[in-house]
């Protein structure tokens, strides 16, 4: 068994996402060769398909096997394209989990399950009106996990 401390990263299809997971890898896996100081585990929130069709009526019962079928195909692709990048960064010991639920919930559970030192997040920037209507998962978990958490921003193009 591990005595590493436990580093939870969220990783989903966005740009964001996956600039978080590089930056990550960069600053606390590569540098440190085969003395990595933390296991890492990446954890992408599947949607529930009802969450993402928002709809009810005789069409619901065939969408949601279509949707379903979907958004596994998709946590596939996001499961390939982080331990490709890790991979390429020489990071082979990554733990990639796909739970299904809203991304809040399901992050503040696996730092628990876990018991992480550290969680990260990559920072989508939404302004002030999105972030009321959407909601920031970064916000949420910076109140609510179990432990630290880092917010990794890309820097803004300098023009």
């Amino acid at each position: 068994m591990s005595m590493k401390q436990i580093m939870v990263i969220a990783v989903d299809d966005s740009a964001p996402s996956m600039y978080a997971l590089e930056w990550t890898l960069d600053h606390f896996f590569t540098p440190f060769g085969s003395l990595q100081p933390f296991q890492l585990i990446a954890v992408h929130a599947r949607p529930v398909p009802i969450s993402v069709i928002q709809l009810a009526g005789p069409a619901t019962a065939e969408i949601i096997p279509m949707m379903e079928i979907d958004l596994k195909k998709a946590a596939g692709r996001i499961t390939d394209k982080v331990k490709e990048l890790c991979k390429k960064k020489s990071v082979n010991e990554v733990n990639v989990e796909v739970m299904e639920g809203d991304p809040r919930d399901v992050l503040c559970e696996a730092v628990d399950k876990h018991h992480a030192t550290i969680l990260v997040l990559g920072s989508h920037g939404y302004g002030i009106v999105k972030r009321a209507v959407l909601g920031s998962v970064s916000d949420y978990c910076a109140h609510h996990a179990h432990c630290s958490v880092m917010i990794v921003k890309k820097p803004k193009n300098k023009e």
